[in-house]
């Protein structure tokens, strides 16, 4: 559409040339419509985080309209076009379509704010019926994943079952881990369980309720969706805090090694169980726990069944620190918003060197070094950290 004919358009026009240019995904009909100060606001409590304010016609795109194409196969069916009396103009109608993984048909109602100036598409508010796009979405049922001011908290919540881990949950786990890792703007994550305990590690009753002949097949499924999440929470840049009451076991002791540190409730339990059920392990178990406790100490846990007092797990390293029950999650949050203010990149990179140093030998872990340090040198966080120290202040990093 020339820029002259842009011009020449009624509000409702420019309106009907915008939800046409959406549908058809034109990018070069969207970057003709949309003022070159346009902003954007996508209503708050949209799933997958997309709510929110996004200044600039690029950054809608991407993180507005984009977001909502990487989730949903919908469309924006507009009734009615109401010009108001400050020039805006009001549309109302429905979105329709279904989310990408499955869940309910997508059908929300919306109303749009837009302005114009210039001839073309300012700004636009968007209002709509959001429990509709999280039944749409297929929602992660067992896991609450927020994200706020840096940090991403997912909470198990199967809380009536000790947060025991069934198909159901390890699924959801891998699509939080996932959507957490999706996120640039996620510079700390904080793991939680509703209820009493953290979690109990696998679910003896789905077990039990299941065929022998199933079983094997069963099991797979679901530690392949657990360990992806795992996989996914240590590989991320975000440093990683757990915060623990009551009881941790089995597989479930997975995601404390993902974490970089942990907090657990002084009454707190730890047991790996998997002796007692006549099976082997899972959740990474047996890599992580010979480099956390020591091999001798490992072995005790996995073959005598050994469980963990608190105390006993700050001693033999497997915890971080231990705080009062009722204040476990508030002094893990706390932790999670220094390190969310923290140098992100470079965190991440620490992360990865610290895990990967029990495989590499001294030559090739300084080279890693070397390296490592060589490339955070040209982020804007050292710039600021050296700039920082340099004028004796406090640093103010943006995890960049």
């Amino acid at each position: 559409m020339e820029r002259q004919s842009l011009e020449c358009q009624s509000p409702a026009e420019l309106a009907r040339a915008l939800y046409a240019a959406l549908a058809a995904g034109d990018r070069v009909q969207l970057d003709a419509l949309l003022h070159p100060e346009f902003t954007g606001r996508t209503a708050e409590g949209m799933p997958f985080g997309i709510g929110g304010n996004h200044d600039g016609p690029a950054a809608m795109r991407k993180n507005g309209w984009g977001a909502i194409a990487r989730h949903f196969e919908a469309r924006a069916e507009p009734e009615r076009f109401l010009d108001l009396a400050d020039g805006r103009l009001l549309v109302t109608g429905r979105y329709r379509g279904r989310g990408k993984q499955g869940g309910a048909a997508l059908d929300a109602a919306f109303a749009h704010l837009i302005a114009f100036d210039e001839g073309r598409i300012k700004s636009l508010e968007q209002f709509t019926d959001t429990a509709r796009w999280h039944d749409a979405a297929a929602p992660i049922r067992t896991v609450l994943l927020d994200f706020e001011a840096g940090i991403a908290t997912l909470r198990l919540n199967r809380p009536d079952k000790g947060n025991a881990i069934d198909e159901r949950m390890a699924a959801d786990l891998a699509e939080a881990a996932t959507q957490t890792a999706e996120r640039p703007d996620v510079r700390a994550v904080l793991i939680t369980g509703n209820g009493p305990n953290f979690t109990v590690g696998g679910d003896l009753g789905l077990f039990a309720g299941t065929a022998r002949e199933q079983l094997p097949n069963r099991l797979r499924r679901m530690i392949d969706s657990f360990h992806l999440a795992i996989e996914r929470l240590t590989s991320i840049d975000a440093p990683v805090v757990a915060a623990v009451r009551g009881g941790a076991g089995g597989g479930g002791l997975g995601l404390l090694y993902a974490a970089d540190i942990v907090v657990a409730a002084d009454n707190a339990r730890f047991a790996l169980g998997y002796g007692a059920l006549g099976l082997t392990a899972d959740g990474g178990n047996t890599w992580f726990l010979p480099r956390m406790v020591g091999m001798r100490r490992a072995q005790e846990l996995f073959l005598l069944n050994r469980r963990l007092t608190a105390q006993e797990a700050l001693d033999f390293g497997l915890v971080s620190r231990l705080a009062p029950d009722d204040a476990v999650e508030s002094e893990a949050a706390a932790l999670a918003a220094k390190l969310a203010a923290g140098p992100t990149r470079a965190f991440g990179a620490v992360r990865r060197m610290l895990r990967q140093s029990f495989e590499t030998g001294l030559s090739d872990q300084l080279d890693a070094e070397k390296e490592s340090i060589v490339e955070a040198s040209r982020t804007g966080d050292a710039q600021e950290g050296i700039a920082a120290f340099a004028a004796k202040r406090r640093p103010q990093f943006r995890g960049e």
